[in-house]
Order: C-alpha cells, then structure tokens, then sequence
C-alpha cells in the first residue's frame, strides 16, 4: 500500500512504506522459513497486524495412549480389521479434541475402503478432501487431508497423507467415497496433487489452460492496481513477497 506524506503547500504526495519490496512479479520464499510476519514484510508497510507473527514449525510426533473418548476404540478397530496398520499408518495424533491418522500416501485407498466397510468402524461419509502447503517446514510439503464421518456411529476422524512436490501422486479415493471425485479435482487444481486413478482429473475451478497452481505458497499473488483518492496502489506481486 502506498503512504501519502504531506509536502509544505500542503499537497500529499505518494511515499514507498518502509518494508515493501521493489520488483516484479513476487519474489519467491526463501530456501529456510523466515517464520515471522506475513508477505516478507521487514519494517512498518504491513498494516495487517500479522507483521510481529512468529509461526511456529512442531515436529509430528504420535500422541501416548490412551486416547480418550472412543479414538481408543477407532485406533484399535483399524489395527485388528487391516493387518497392513504398522507399515501404512506413520502417525496416530490426537490434538485440540481430534484423531488424526497419518497415512503413507500408496495405502491412502487402502485405509480408507476399510474404514468404510469394517462393521466396528463405518465411516460412511468422506465430507472433505482438501490440500496444505507445508513449505519449508516439511521435505513432503503437500498434505491431502480427508475428513470421515460415521454417520452410524457418530464419530469423525481425520486421514492425512502428505507427498513431495517433486512426485505429488496419491491413489484416488473416488471408488471408495464418491463425494470425493470434485473434492480431488480442487485439491490437484489448488495444490498440484495428482489423483492416480481418478475418472477425470481436470481443473475445477481455474480455466484448463492456466499455469501453475495458486494455493502453493510459492504461487506469486498477482493482482492488478488500484486508484484511491488519486493514489494508485500496485498489486500485492508489486508490493512485498509471499510467503
């Protein structure tokens, strides 16, 4: 955003804020996460009130049991009904009242028919597939996550599955939960995940000719000027990076 300082006769003149970078389009993220701020602000240009954010990067570590409530009984369900548990199921992690179950990326289909069809599990609906971007933070930056409901039971678990960019293939879960044919096309159109298997990978949301993918956190912001009393602000992609 671009600062007006008055001049002697009075007449505002426009002033580059203090922390906005030259240059177009937006420079990339670097290598090491900054962890603090947002959009590579360095001094006082960032009016967001995120400008002092330290993020914070936590490790995934597996939550001691028990549990509690009936993630116990979930956990213990999947491991007696799919004999494959120990070599498929990286991480079982409960925070802030959730179960989260981290999956290798090659047995997302796998895990996620037996949660379906087990009689003590029945997680019938697959409400949600949608992708994160774990840039700098993890070597497999894009996480798939799934959101189950067992309508019989009355219970939700999470399912998370996380590829490297370089090689951003996950077996698509469509034949298992069919909500999830429009839910995988937005997260590979977002994010870039490739759906193997998936009856018509296409973009969703963005025209089928469009480059890149615009919620990767090194997608630049672009954007286009805007005139204000006279003033004309530069996009975001001319004003700071993103981070």
């Amino acid at each position: 955003m671009t600062d007006e300082k008055p001049t002697n006769d009075g007449v505002p003149v426009p002033v580059t804020p203090a922390g906005a970078t030259s240059g177009a389009p937006a420079e990339f993220p670097p290598a090491s996460p900054a962890g603090r701020g947002m959009f590579g602000n360095q001094g006082t240009g960032d009016v967001s009130g995120f400008g002092g954010l330290l993020r914070q990067h936590r490790t995934i570590e597996d939550t001691p049991r028990p549990y509690g409530g009936y993630f116990d009984e979930v956990r213990d369900a999947l491991e007696e009904a799919y004999p494959a548990f120990g070599e498929a199921v990286e991480h079982v992690v409960v925070d802030r009242g959730e179960l989260t179950l981290h999956i290798r990326p090659e047995r997302i289909a796998e895990v996620c028919q037996v949660m379906r069809d087990d009689p003590a599990l029945r997680f019938e609906l697959c409400s949600s597939v949608s992708g994160v971007d774990y840039l700098g933070a993890d070597a497999r930056r894009l996480h798939v996550v799934y959101q189950l409901t067992s309508m019989t039971y009355r219970r939700r678990v999470r399912l998370e599955a996380a590829v490297p960019v370089e090689v951003p293939h996950l077996p698509s879960v469509t034949a298992v939960y069919p909500t999830a044919d429009w839910q995988e096309r937005e997260t590979y159109d977002m994010f870039g995940v490739i759906f193997d298997g998936h009856p018509a990978l296409t973009r969703i949301l963005m025209p089928d000719d469009w480059e890149g993918h615009p919620q990767r956190k090194d997608y630049p912001l672009g954007g286009v000027p805007v005139e204000y009393k006279g003033a004309e602000i530069p996009p975001p992609d001319k004003r700071r990076s993103y981070q």
